[in-house]
C-alpha cells in the first residue's frame, strides 16, 4: 500500500511540475528572444518525456501486478522459506541458492510467462533489479502473445 501512495504522490508532483513548466514555457515562447524561445521549447519537451516515462513505468507496474495476482490465484508463486532481513527483503545468500532452479525452469519452458515471472522474482530477491525487470517484461510480452492467440 505504501508503494501505491508513493507512486500517487510522485505522479501528482510530476503533474504539478508539468503545469508550472508549461506556464513558464509559454512565457518564454512568447518572449520573442531566440534563447527564450529555445528554452521554452525545452521546457515543453522535457516534461513530455517525463510524462511518457512515468506512464510507461505505471503501465509496467499494472501489468506486472496483474500477472502476480494471476500466479497467486493459481498457487504458482514461489513458496520457499528463506531467511529475510528485518526490512523484509531476502538475504542475498538464500536468494542466490534459489536462483538456479528458476533459471532452469525458464530454460526448460522458454515460452512460459509464469517461469519468466518467477525468474524475475528470484532476480529481485537476489538484488538484481535490472535483470528482474527484464524477466518480468519478458513475462508480460509472453502473456500478451498468449492472449492474442
Amino acid at each position: 500500500m505504501r508503494t501505491r501512495v508513493a507512486v500517487a504522490v510522485m505522479t501528482a508532483l510530476l503533474l504539478l511540475y508539468v503545469v508550472l513548466a508549461g506556464q513558464r514555457a509559454i512565457v518564454l515562447l512568447t518572449s520573442g528572444d531566440g534563447v527564450g524561445v529555445a528554452m521554452g521549447v525545452a521546457l515543453l519537451v522535457l516534461p513530455l518525456l517525463a510524462l511518457w516515462a512515468i506512464g510507461r513505468e505505471l503501465w509496467f507496474g499494472v501489468r506486472a501486478q496483474k500477472l502476480g495476482e494471476t500466479l497467486d490465484a493459481e498457487g504458482a508463486l514461489p513458496h520457499e522459506e528463506i531467511e529475510v532481513r528485518p526490512s523484509g527483503r531476502a538475504t542475498r545468500d538464500d536468494a542466490d541458492l534459489l536462483f538456479p532452479a528458476y533459471r532452469a525452469d525458464v530454460e526448460a519452458h522458454p515460452g512460459d510467462w509464469r517461469a519468466w515471472y518467477r525468474l524475475g522474482l528470484a532476480y529481485d530477491a537476489a538484488g538484481d533489479r535490472r535483470r528482474a525487470r527484464q524477466a518480468v517484461r519478458k513475462a508480460i510480452s509472453l502473456d500478451a502473445a498468449d492472449r492474442k492467440r
